[in-house]
């Protein structure tokens, strides 16, 4: 698998959008349709950000607002990655639009994708996070678009 250093010590390998991302173990690969349950935990964990549990994993699925960051993925214009450690997901970040008549709680317009990140607690510190934000704005911004952060 040929790789590039992107910064940071990363490496990206060939992909869809360009290479899953390598380092010290983490990779970031493309999100696919049967990463539901990857981005659906990595929304528990933002929806949760400072460990305490404000919505249980049920709740969250139950309420629309929340629900349809993850709901139906991918639609069209989706796009996303997960950081995999030790042959698991331990995070994951992803972009989504959304409509006037339904909006994220960061909606701004409807050509304007919401950013969601989420990384597992163990895993937090460890650069995952901000790698995974940086890899979202380079695959944003080779798309031509703008990010609501």
């Amino acid at each position: 698998m040929a790789a590039t250093a992107v910064g940071h010590g990363w490496m990206v390998a060939e992909g869809r959008y360009g290479p899953p991302v390598r380092s010290d173990g983490v990779l970031l690969r493309d999100a696919t349709a049967e990463d539901v349950p990857v981005l659906t935990a990595a929304l528990f964990q933002a929806v949760n950000w400072n460990s305490t549990v404000r919505f249980a994993l049920p709740d969250i699925l139950a309420n629309p607002q929340l629900a349809h960051y993850v709901s139906g993925w991918p639609r069209p214009g989706d796009f996303g990655i997960v950081a995999v450690a030790d042959s698991a997901p331990v995070g994951a970040a992803w972009c989504r639009t959304f409509l006037a008549d339904d909006p994220g709680y960061g909606f701004v317009a409807a050509d304007v994708p919401e950013a969601s990140i989420g990384v597992a607690p163990a895993w937090r510190g460890h650069g995952i996070g901000t790698a995974l934000l940086d890899e979202l704005i380079a695959r944003a911004r080779a798309n031509g678009m703008v990010l609501e952060l």
